[in-house]
């Protein structure tokens, strides 16, 4: 059950409630948190927020690629790009999402696609191209973003046409392709505006189960 009533699914198929695939091997799906979002930063501070978000992916041994700021359904949102190790085995995955936070409680739609068999090859070309020494750069959210994954230009989005086949370039097609489509419920729009951390959960309302998680309706 999210506040997510709508979205465009073409091209998924639904493998249980809220998660699809689709050929490519993209996964997508949508989430619902009854408790006050952890981001670093409120949205109004996006210079903090982003560098709070790069250390902690780091600090999760991932890498943060980029974060911005934006809206989803004229919601505050952050759009996160992630990069993560595969889970046993060598490669990455990457994870694209928007969260949707508002003061007791955040929505997400989240897309993602890990590398095959044949990884590192989109980097190895753009190293070559670039060098050591231009391949290789400050993590742009500021310093003290250390350990995780190591930022690199090849992560850049000016690189996705040269790779269409690039689990982050599918990850950022999709996510383009499907947030403008994302309809959120009234009632959570007409949340509390997310304003910083808060150390409790969003409190029960009428409509809310016996766990105080409001009874969203679900995509059909």
């Amino acid at each position: 059950m999210t506040p997510i009533t709508s979205l465009d699914l073409t091209g998924f198929t639904e493998r249980e409630p809220g998660v699809w695939t689709d050929e490519r091997g993209l996964v997508l799906s949508v989430h619902f948190f009854g408790l006050a979002p952890d981001l670093p930063a409120p949205l109004s501070e996006p210079d903090r927020l982003r560098h709070g978000l790069a250390r902690s992916v780091a600090s999760a041994g991932a890498g943060l690629i980029e974060a911005v700021v934006g809206e989803v359904d004229t919601v505050p949102a952050v759009r996160q790009l992630v990069k993560v190790p595969r889970p046993g085995g060598h490669g990455q995955v990457f994870l694209g999402s928007w969260t949707m936070p508002r003061a007791g409680c955040s929505a997400v739609v989240k897309v993602q696609a890990a590398e095959g068999s044949m990884t590192g090859i989109r980097e190895a070309v753009i190293l070559a191209r670039t060098g050591p020494e231009r391949y290789f750069a400050p993590h742009p959210y500021g310093p003290g973003v250390e350990g995780g994954l190591p930022y690199h230009v090849a992560d850049r989005e000016e690189w996705d046409a040269e790779f269409p086949d690039h689990p982050l370039t599918l990850v950022r097609a999709a996510l383009r392709r499907v947030t403008p489509t994302v309809i959120l419920h009234d009632a959570f729009k007409a949340l509390p505006p997310f304003g910083g951390a808060m150390p409790t959960p969003m409190p029960p309302s009428p409509a809310a189960g016996p766990s105080g998680v409001r009874r969203w309706f679900r995509r059909g």
